[in-house]
């Protein structure tokens, strides 16, 4: 299979993404995990499998996969995670090739078919962080260390946050000044079209953006 595909597609979103639309795509997508094999499914998500579910983190927190049911719920009090998390993690399930991480940043528009949609990605994630921190990187900063970003050593601040095992993102922000606006992109490592289709990263893109606005 085409990893840069997905067997259950959908288009990159022109717009702020639609995730009660995505959540509805989950039966389909558990389908097609139930075709693997366990062992096969923890080695290329870099998952542990311990005999009835799959443990992992999804954005920092510790989760918990059930198989065969195939239900996502957080370890610490044992809730179901919405129907748009459950995709998410049913979307790596079924691209992750184990294809390791390459420590080198890709922009959106360089993932499979990233070009044409990458205007409106960058619309509604790097513009719209620029439009809530403009030259007030130190914003920036704090809002992103308190979602659990790392610092990274590019742009004049840069976060890397892990979605889940096998897919980091990169938030970079170069400050502006009086003439020039500041711009903000969210990043990919490059193996990311081995572990979900372009359109799923745009809805983690979509999702960080979120995080830091909050």
């Amino acid at each position: 299979m085409d990893k840069s595909d997905s067997r259950v597609p959908f288009k990159p979103p022109r717009s702020a993404p639609d995730f009660d639309l995505l959540a509805a795509k989950a039966d389909a997508l558990r389908a097609e995990v139930r075709l693997r094999q366990p062992a096969s499914l923890a080695a290329a998500t870099a998952a542990a499998f311990t005999g009835s579910d799959f443990r992992f983190d999804f954005w920092g927190q510790p989760v918990r996969l059930t198989f065969p049911e195939l239900r996502v719920s957080n370890v610490a009090n044992g809730k179901e995670l919405p129907g748009f998390h459950q995709t998410m993690v049913l979307y790596y399930f079924a691209a992750c090739d184990g294809t390791p991480l390459t420590g080198e940043w890709v922009s959106f528009a360089e993932l499979p078919d990233g070009r044409m949609y990458n205007t409106a990605f960058q619309g509604y994630t790097g513009r719209e962080l620029v439009k809530r921190f403009g030259l007030d990187i130190e914003s920036f900063r704090r809002a992103a260390e308190k979602v659990g970003g790392e610092p990274a050593g590019q742009g004049d601040a840069a976060y890397r946050f892990l979605a889940l095992p096998r897919v980091p993102l990169l938030a970079v922000y170069w400050l502006g000044d009086e003439d020039f606006p500041s711009n903000c992109q969210i990043l990919f490592d490059t193996s990311a079209s081995h572990c979900l289709p372009t359109d799923a990263c745009a809805l983690l893109g979509s999702t960080l953006t979120r995080k830091l606005l909050a």
